[in-house]
């Protein structure tokens, strides 16, 4: 008996070319919408000034981070958590209702593909056209057009990571010091990896990243149900689909197979077999259906956004909209409304001052001269408002409690400064061991602007 022929299975599928043909419509104006906000304002925001510096910097060497008027430190991460937390809700409050909106129309890979993409037509020309090049031998033609795309791709990538890293290093100063040539190590380093990532993941990756690197993909289901909006094929209308010359002998739907919806697709997925998980939902193939159902005198819709139950029950737009405010969306809206309106309660009441009391160690508590015991502290003063200010040192807790160093003490804009002061109290005045005291600060120009912090003052025994 013969052993059968031993089957070899491949493990990985060779990734296959994909040409995404150009889309026109309503989606894909609002796509390149999304390209231009997005893009001027990472672009420009780091040229933007504020009270004489730049108005949205992540200083990591200095530990300050500056957003526009506000000025948080390392003790203010829970802001900088927040603000993420926020971005999250609004991520999962848009997937509930419109699916990967973000993805299709909003995402840095979506918005980079596209500007690259562009590029890629402005030089190699078409669909057909950059298909025809790739098929043809190497040539002075083909790598004059091939060295032209990759240069401007570079160009674009290169200009992004230095704008990348203008948001954590002053983007005036890294502008003088490519002119001089003196980028730090860690300034080139950054540099080119945001760069190259940025070349290689629109210009090379591309639906890769989609489809096999970027994890919402992999759980965005758990966040759609029956009535998130999706692109859907409305199959009971186009099914049977077949060429439009056999279409009226035979009576088939309205899908003609032209294959368009599949051309434009960026993932290169077919949207007639259901919804897929490599789906971003940019709606390419919606503009280039309804531009196929213009040129035959078809109603348009045939690719749509639409819902899971509104396909099943036939609902009409006003009955999906009405569906929209579902108890899902319900929550997570209200949950970042209240998240909203705790950070922004918190920031506003938020002090711009910042105290440590830290006691000298060294020195447990001494008797000086006249009989007096002294303490000795270092006082943190963190000024986190942008203007310079003057505190008034007062001390309390202990009735003949004074202070011997000066009690006025000046602190620059957005600076830290430690300063120490001697404490003293008459023997007898405190119980020996430790004391309760309170150290407060209050601006003088600004009396409302005070902090204070509890300490303790040590007895010798």
């Amino acid at each position: 008996m013969n052993s059968p022929e031993p089957q070899v299975v491949h493990m990985y599928a060779a990734r296959e070319e994909i040409y995404p043909r150009e889309a026109s419509g309503r989606y894909a104006r609002l796509r390149w919408l999304f390209v231009w906000l997005t893009q001027l304002a990472f672009y420009c925001t780091p040229w933007l000034q504020w009270n004489g510096r730049q108005a949205l910097l992540f200083d990591l060497g200095a530990r300050k981070f500056y957003i526009f008027g506000l000025v948080l430190w390392p003790q203010d991460f829970i802001y900088l958590a927040a603000l993420l937390i926020i971005c999250a809700y609004l991520l999962f409050l848009a997937t509930a209702v419109a699916g990967r909106v973000w993805c299709g129309f909003a995402c840095p890979q979506t918005v980079y593909t596209e500007i690259f993409l562009w590029i890629e037509r402005k030089i190699e020309g078409k669909r057909s056209a950059r298909m025809a090049l790739d098929r043809q031998p190497p040539s002075a033609s083909k790598f004059a057009k091939k060295s032209a795309k990759h240069l401007a791709w570079g160009a674009v990538a290169l200009w992004t990571g230095f704008t990348f890293v203008g948001y954590f290093t002053p983007i005036k100063m890294l502008g003088g010091e490519v002119l001089t040539l003196s980028f730090g190590p860690w300034e080139w380093w950054w540099v080119v990896f945001y760069s190259f990532a940025t070349y290689g993941n629109a210009g090379w990756m591309r639906e890769q990243v989609c489809k096999y690197m970027c994890p919402y993909a992999r759980f965005q289901s758990s966040m759609f149900d029956s009535d998130t909006l999706i692109i859907t094929y409305a199959g009971e209308r186009g099914e049977p689909r077949m060429p439009l010359s056999k279409k009226k002998e035979n009576g088939g739907g309205d899908c003609i197979d032209c294959s368009m919806c599949v051309q434009v697709c960026p993932t290169g997925i077919d949207i007639r077999n259901g919804l897929q998980y490599e789906c971003i939902g940019c709606a390419a193939c919606v503009d280039a259906c309804n531009g196929v159902m213009d040129k035959v005198g078809l109603p348009r819709g045939l690719i749509r956004y639409s819902t899971e139950r509104a396909m099943t029950m036939h609902y009409t737009p006003t009955e999906i909209r009405r569906r929209t405010l579902r108890p899902r969306v319900r929550i997570y809206a209200a949950i970042l409304a209240l998240i909203v309106a705790a950070v922004g309660a918190a920031l506003y009441l938020r002090v711009p001052l910042k105290l440590d009391v830290i006691r000298d160690r060294g020195a447990m508590g001494r008797e000086v001269e006249d009989g007096m015991i002294e303490n000795v502290y270092r006082l943190q003063i963190m000024n986190t408002s942008e203007r310079a200010q003057t505190y008034r040192i007062r001390v309390s807790g202990i009735a003949t409690l004074a202070q011997v160093t000066p009690d006025l003490v000046r602190v620059d804009a957005t600076e830290t400064k430690a300063y120490p002061i001697r404490l003293r109290t008459a023997h007898g005045a405190a119980h020996p061991g430790s004391n309760k005291i309170a150290v407060e600060l209050t601006s003088v120009d600004e009396p409302s602007l005070h902090v204070k912090e509890d300490a303790v003052f040590i007895v010798p025994r």
